[in-house]
């Protein structure tokens, strides 16, 4: 995988990831409002984990495969 697809990668993963790691720490904030942050980053995490790889990268790859791949410059 080339640099220029890694970042083209990078940049949808921090697009899907960001609300979903946000929408989890409001959810179990709101849920558990005198816990410390280390014990809601212990169920916050294979929470965020779980969605990234059965879901998130799954739909980036199918959806935007080619864009991740970008263009490739073949002989006519």
């Amino acid at each position: 995988m080339s640099y220029s697809s890694r970042a083209r990668m990078s940049l949808l993963m921090s697009l899907a990831v960001y609300p979903i790691v946000v929408g989890y720490a409001f959810l179990v904030s709101t849920m558990t409002p005198g816990w410390e942050f280390w014990q809601r980053s212990f169920i916050i995490v294979p929470m965020v984990a779980s969605t990234i790889v059965f879901f998130v990268v799954p739909t980036i790859t199918t959806r935007f495969g080619r864009f991740i791949a970008g263009v490739k410059k073949g002989a006519a």
